[in-house]
């Protein structure tokens, strides 16, 4: 009967809107107007449509900044008949994510995410029903995913435990990792040179550079650019992260019963299942290779760390096949994306503002002169560190962060925040907010540098958020950032396409679930 019914997609729909607006009204009215009054204030919401009339969807987070204006740093919004409470302000964010880290370090699974941690097929009937069902059915059932980044709780301890462990094992942050990306920076610059000056995109280029690096960790190896498989991979993460920002999938997030009729959204799975399958592909050419006493790579470590347990008998609720892959394909998009996308701002914004570049080469070539940059001239070199660190500051790539959820009940700031509640820490605030930010939507450099000329550390600077969840691979993707782009402006100069200037360079992201540079073209030039 259940197959019948579901192969009516307009009684559906219909069934699924009545009782999404039944659930809705039934969560609504269940909370104590005590405990109402109590709630963060913000905009009344409409049924079924909650606050969507309220916002735009693609800038969700310039809309959030606004609302906070007129609500506070702590406010509530419906999308659709989900609840999210907002944090915004540098205060309000660091006081949530670090002084009560514990009540706001869950992760949030929303319908997409879900989706991307199932097998296909599995749980079809939960996945089509609206999300406020989804919540009521499993209310006192905790969902447990695999990897890294959409799992609570022990597993998610466990694998960031050993994750982490495991990445300085293999040289994050450490002279081992310095010295494959500056390998990887005379591949980047051998391909910039074969344009000979002419102006191109630079963005896959600079996305498979950054893609080697977290490659070489996770699976022993680098790959070529030319490389199709490896070409697909990124591409395929790459499209994901843009799909996954998009107005449709917002859509989909609010009203998962709408899924099998995007198109977005079956061209985003086949995404996901394509890259899990490769990534399985490469993991069973690791595993039959293996040699426990000859560690190469992650991969090796997690499954040496898994023989290690069977063979003793040890009960493993962890080291898994499942947690393997989905922890590789978390680490493989992360590392390439949020890095790849960075130092594409970077050399953006030097070349509409080239007396800013010009100040960076003044200062490698007085400093470091034509040998190789290291890890340690940063200490050297405060203006380029500042104007790296002012092009993460300004491009602001995830603005949102990646939904949190409260773990437990919690009085914040006054206001009463039910456990399991979504949170949306909103970076954007953080790290363009008016009180932290003497010119807060402008290129500045001297945001991070003193009246002496001496690099400075801000607190509001989150651009790797803050707290339980801060990114795993934060101090690779520094290292990163600082040997390519110093690399990069040691050998080049980037300057606009012939017959573009500088002023009409456009700044205006692409909004996804990251901020990604507009499709542009630059001239790289040899200073030789």
């Amino acid at each position: 009967m259940l197959e019948d019914l579901f192969q009516s997609s307009t009684s559906v729909s219909l069934l699924m809107a009545i009782v999404g607006l039944l659930v809705f009204h039934l969560f609504y009215s269940g909370v104590s107007s005590q405990d109402r009054k109590r709630e963060p204030p913000g905009p009344k919401p409409l049924p079924l449509l909650g606050n969507l009339l309220q916002v735009d969807l693609k800038r969700l987070d310039s809309s959030l900044v606004d609302l906070s204006k007129k609500y506070g740093p702590v406010f509530t919004v419906y999308f659709g008949p989900k609840k999210v409470v907002v944090l915004a302000g540098y205060s309000t964010v660091r006081q949530a994510l670090v002084n009560h880290a514990e009540e706001f370090g869950d992760r949030e699974v929303t319908p997409i995410f879900y989706d991307f941690n199932k097998e296909n097929g599995k749980e079809m009937i939960v996945c089509m029903f609206y999300w406020p069902v989804f919540i009521l059915v499993l209310a006192n059932q905790p969902l447990l995913f695999p990897g890294i980044l959409f799992s609570n709780g022990d597993s998610w301890k466990e694998m960031r435990r050993f994750a982490l462990s495991t990445l300085r094992d293999f040289g994050m942050g450490k002279r081992i990792s310095e010295a494959r990306i500056i390998e990887e920076c005379r591949y980047l610059i051998e391909e910039f040179e074969q344009h000979e000056g002419k102006a191109f995109d630079n963005a896959q280029t600079i996305n498979y550079a950054a893609s080697n690096i977290i490659s070489a960790i996770m699976f022993g190896k680098r790959f070529e650019y030319k490389d199709p498989v490896f070409q697909a991979m990124v591409e395929r993460d790459h499209e994901s992260i843009r799909l996954t920002g998009t107005a449709s999938i917002l859509i989909y997030n609010m009203f998962p019963w709408l899924g099998p009729f995007l198109k977005n959204y079956k061209h985003l799975m086949k995404n996901v299942e394509d890259n899990k399958e490769q990534i399985r592909s490469i993991i069973a050419d690791l595993k039959e290779t293996l040699n426990p006493d000859m560690c190469r790579c992650f991969v090796d470590a997690f499954l040496t760390r898994k023989l290690n347990l069977e063979e003793s008998e040890i009960e493993n609720s962890y080291y898994h096949d499942e947690n393997l892959v989905y922890s590789v394909m978390n680490l493989f998009a992360a590392g390439t994306d949020t890095t790849g996308n960075t130092l594409r701002w970077c050399l953006l914004f030097i070349a509409k503002y080239p007396h800013f570049q010009d100040q960076v080469y003044e200062e490698l070539s007085r400093v470091v002169g034509s040998r190789q940059v290291r890890v340690d001239d940063r200490k050297n070199l405060p203006y380029t560190d500042a104007v790296i660190h002012e092009a993460q500051r300004l491009a602001n790539i995830v603005p949102m962060a990646i939904p949190h959820k409260t773990s437990q009940d919690v009085t914040f700031q006054g206001y009463f925040i039910k456990e399991g509640t979504t949170v949306f820490p909103l970076l954007t605030s953080v790290l363009h907010g008016e009180s932290e930010w003497e010119s807060p939507h402008t290129f500045n450099p001297s945001h991070f540098l003193d009246k002496d000329g001496k690099f400075i550390r801000r607190d509001a600077f989150m651009a790797f958020s803050a707290g339980r969840r801060v990114c795993l691979g934060e101090s690779l993707a520094r290292m990163e950032l600082f040997l390519f782009f110093t690399s990069l402006l040691q050998r080049f100069r980037f300057s606009p396409p012939p017959g573009v200037t500088e002023d009409e360079l456009d700044l205006a992201p692409i909004v996804d679930f990251t901020l990604t540079p507009s499709h542009h073209e630059l001239c790289v030039v040899s200073r030789q």
